[in-house]
């Protein structure tokens, strides 16, 4: 029995030099690394948002602006013939030709009176709508939005106090 213990531990050594003679040592492969760099996003502003001149009654209405400059009104709210300034804003976007950018737009802006009171103007619309592509490396984006008028809102002007920010990134 002691030489079969032997012979078998005596095989189990021969077996690892075996293993070990055969196995195999490391490979290697190399890969070139690269990166590009392409033209930043920018966004400069062209025109502001504007609702020109607006009358109220004793009832809440709106305005609402469309990204193509017009503009409805609705409840207690006309737009007198004197319209005054009126505009969608309008932003030019430049960056790399052929790339594709989301377009982010505020969930709201307040609107402050020169005597008193505030408006809300929210429900933002943009053409084009949520993305847009650098053709020849440039995009036009125009924002429209709804102004929320108060009943017997305060006559005077109101401007917003804080920016309207529009927010564009590479897809």
């Amino acid at each position: 029995m002691k030489t079969s213990k032997k012979l078998f531990a005596l095989a189990v050594i021969l077996t690892g030099f075996a293993f070990s003679a055969n196995a195999q040592t490391g490979v290697s492969a190399s890969a070139s690394t690269s990166a590009t760099i392409v033209t930043p996003i920018a966004i400069t502003k062209v025109a502001n948002l504007s609702f020109g001149n607006v009358a109220v009654n004793n009832n809440a209405g709106t305005v609402v602006m469309a990204p193509a400059g017009t503009r409805t009104a609705t409840g207690g709210v006309t737009l007198p013939a004197t319209a005054g300034s009126f505009a969608a804003a309008d932003f030019t976007v430049t960056g790399a030709t052929g790339y594709t950018f989301s377009i982010t737009l505020p969930a709201s802006v307040t609107l402050t009176g020169s005597v008193s009171g505030t408006m809300v103007v929210n429900s933002f619309t943009s053409t084009p709508n949520a993305t847009g592509t650098l053709t020849g490396g440039t995009q036009t984006v125009k924002v429209g939005a709804t102004l929320n008028v108060g009943a017997s809102q305060a006559a005077g002007s109101y401007t917003n106090a804080s920016d309207l920010t529009v927010t564009v990134n590479y897809n």
